[in-house]
């Protein structure tokens, strides 16, 4: 088996890069267009299809096969449409505090009002560009100083319509396997939004104390959940 991480909104690939020493087997960080080595790919014209294409092309030039596809946060949205695109190559799905609004709604009608406003405020010309004080205050509540200014220091810029497109979640009931990581300490999607994500995907909980950012806070525990997906028992 292999593991295929999509990163949230905000980041590139290299937010996984903590967590990378951990994972078994072969492991695939995607970066969606926009950012790292897609950063050619103009912002503005960077839209939910794009992204979940741009995953199924890296799996395709790996021939990648039993993929325990791994998304964090905003790839809670690009995550189905991965698997409608690939459904004979997944094997099992973990959403780490993933955004899960209700089919054909946008991300932006199911986050926290608080937060809510926050990410409007920060959309411009088609471009979100969260400020280092709103990142500080929604990510890093758990982390120590090193780690939040790493965590801070690899936010970038992100398209505005992958926050505003309306939602598929067909690929949810395919019929693979889903653990949903519910982080309980999370201050972008709070706890009580996490369990409705999980409920509207069908998905086995399992909890971390932890921030967002589980993937820098806490990496051996999450690697521990990943890995365990990959195991026979964990998904039978």
């Amino acid at each position: 088996m292999s593991k295929v991480l999509v990163h949230g909104g905000g980041y590139g690939a290299h937010c996984w890069d903590r967590l990378l020493p951990y994972l078994e087997g072969k492991v695939l960080a995607v970066d969606l267009p926009g950012r790292g080595s897609r950063s050619n790919v103009p912002l503005p014209t960077v839209t939910l299809d794009g992204c979940a294409m741009a995953v199924r092309d890296d799996i395709l030039a790996q021939d990648l096969t039993d993929v325990v596809l791994v998304g964090h946060s905003l790839a809670g949205v690009t995550i189905p449409r991965v698997v409608c695109l690939l459904p004979d190559r997944i094997s099992h799905i973990v959403l780490v505090s993933a955004v899960v609004p209700a089919d054909g709604t946008r991300v932006l009608d199911g986050i926290d009002p608080e937060v809510r406003e926050a990410v409007e405020a920060a959309i411009a010309g088609g471009v979100y560009a969260q400020t280092r004080e709103a990142g500080r205050t929604m990510l890093c509540n758990d982390l120590d100083e090193e780690q939040s200014a790493w965590a801070l220091d690899a936010v970038v810029d992100d398209a505005a319509a992958l926050l505003a497109e309306e939602v598929d979640l067909s690929g949810y009931a395919i019929g693979v396997p889903i653990t949903y990581v519910r982080l309980d300490r999370d201050a972008t999607y709070p706890p009580e939004l996490q369990q409705l994500a999980q409920t509207r995907v069908g998905a086995t909980a399992v909890h971390i104390d932890s921030g967002h950012m589980a993937m820098i806070s806490q990496p051996i525990r999450l690697a521990e959940i990943i890995n365990d997906c990959d195991r026979p028992a964990a998904s039978a």
